[in-house]
């Protein structure tokens, strides 16, 4: 166990824990304003990421520390509870709230593209020569602003991958919950119902995770490029 590992996995876990905060979050602030207030009262509709991790520990603290201790990157879960008979009777309102947690997600990747790029314009980070899920960007005096370059690099990545994973629409990710707005409201109710009697869920966790390891890859190297045009990223 060296300094840079444990330097390393506090940079990783502050990123995750504040990634599946502001996920989770945005689920519970948007069925608050939809007619839901389950999450709010629970607690969920906050930064604050103590609640969630109440809510959820094994999947907050445990899962992640394993994950980056045996694997060197970091997964985990948090969740917000909701009124299963809100979301049968709203399917619509419903399906805008799952859509809620991974437009966060691209709204934190876009936050930290531009911070990235506002640190090249003003020449305190250049583009590396070469790119990882945690090395998006290099501090051009090191020290601190290698850490800052590290903790951006992977606060792009992760919320990539979170908005990206939770929009394949397999139970019980998000992208599931969100198939209501391509229905009739009728349909749609039918849908959630069937929905929410599945019970595949570990089944379409490992089915989503086999299809993301082929996808994910383009994707990233997709978003460098932009971030990075001209570059050429391969």
């Amino acid at each position: 166990m060296t300094p840079e590992i444990l330097a390393n996995g506090l940079a990783w876990y502050v990123v995750f824990l504040f990634s599946i905060t502001v996920h989770e979050a945005a689920h519970a602030f948007a069925a608050m304003k939809m007619g839901d207030d389950t999450a709010y009262n629970g607690g969920q509709v906050t930064l604050n990421p103590v609640p969630h991790v109440r809510r959820e520990p094994f999947g907050t603290v445990i899962v992640p520390i394993l994950s980056y201790f045996f694997a060197g990157w970091m997964m985990g879960w948090a969740s917000a509870p909701y009124n299963p008979h809100w979301a049968l009777q709203y399917p619509k309102r419903s399906a805008i709230m799952s859509l809620a947690g991974p437009a966060s997600n691209l709204l934190l990747v876009f936050g930290a593209a531009i911070i990235i790029r506002l640190g090249v314009e003003f020449g305190f980070f250049v583009p590396p020569d070469k790119i990882s899920f945690t090395h998006l960007t290099e501090a051009v005096d090191g020290g601190m602003g290698s850490s800052v370059a590290t903790m951006l690099s992977i606060l792009f990545s992760l919320n990539l991958l979170l908005f990206a994973f939770n929009l394949i629409p397999v139970p019980p990710l998000d992208g599931s919950g969100a198939l209501p707005l391509l229905m009739s409201e009728q349909v749609g109710q039918k849908y959630m119902s069937l929905l929410h009697r599945s019970g595949f869920a570990i089944f379409g966790i490992f089915l989503a995770w086999q299809l993301f390891t082929y996808v994910y890859p383009p994707i990233h190297l997709a978003a460098i490029n932009l971030l990075y045009p001209g570059m050429e990223y391969r």
